[in-house]
């Protein structure tokens, strides 16, 4: 079963799955005294790196604010960042403008300014030494090699961060150039079923916790 059946009925719904998205959006505010998630997806700024592997959770959050149907981002707190609702809950959405190396600053202020306990913090990477496509969620751990997270974990004093690893590849070039590079015409081909099946295990997340949506998300491994 592919990861993005597995995931469509531990949402509750089926492949398409819009309908359930959403659920309980209006035009007003969030409940008072909610619950209030930050999904951080990293990536860099600029045209420069627009479309690159190292931008993955850029592309995340970007799906997440189209499912949700979120305003247009606003510049604070050293990112972009656009406030939405999933199921009653105050869903932030941020992406930090310092590159990469440095996003710990961000999600540094992020964090202090709505005042969420880090299991409420959701970081979305891309991964060298997963397999494109594969997904890997975890609740806690060392930055792997990924400066952006180990930025974030320095500033933040902790590995209590949880974060979803979504998979790059290796690839044959030297690991600086490859992150860099942009995706080949078979990659990008898969890359919307890969952004879709990866903003789904953002949702089980939130819906339903770190520990399900691992089960879930760690269980199915590559959808074929």
């Amino acid at each position: 079963m592919s990861l993005l059946r597995r995931l469509a009925g531990a949402l509750g719904r089926g492949p398409a799955g819009d309908a359930a998205r959403t659920e309980g959006q209006d035009d007003g505010m969030w409940m008072d005294g909610g619950r209030t998630l930050v999904v951080v997806g990293l990536g860099n700024p600029g045209p420069k790196y627009a479309g690159t592997r190292h931008n993955m959770g850029f592309l995340v959050v970007d799906e997440l604010a189209r499912r949700t149907g979120a305003p247009a981002s606003k510049r604070r707190m050293q990112a972009e960042i656009s406030e939405t609702r999933l199921d009653g809950q105050r869903l932030v959405l941020a992406m930090p403008q310092t590159y990469m190396n440095d996003s710990g600053r961000a999600v540094r202020e992020i964090v202090r300014w709505y005042k969420v306990p880090l299991e409420d913090l959701l970081v979305v990477i891309d991964d060298l030494d997963l397999p494109f496509g594969q997904l890997r969620l975890r609740a806690r751990g060392s930055a792997g090699g990924h400066n952006g997270l180990k930025s974030i974990l320095q500033l933040l004093g902790t590995q209590e961060v949880p974060r979803l690893r979504v998979g790059i590849g290796r690839g044959g070039n030297h690991a600086v150039a490859h992150v860099l590079s942009r995706f080949s015409p078979e990659e990008q081909a898969a890359l919307p079923e890969v952004v879709a099946r990866a903003a789904d295990a953002v949702e089980l997340w939130a819906r339903r916790g770190i520990g399900e949506a691992m089960n879930t998300v760690n269980a199915a491994g590559v959808a074929r």
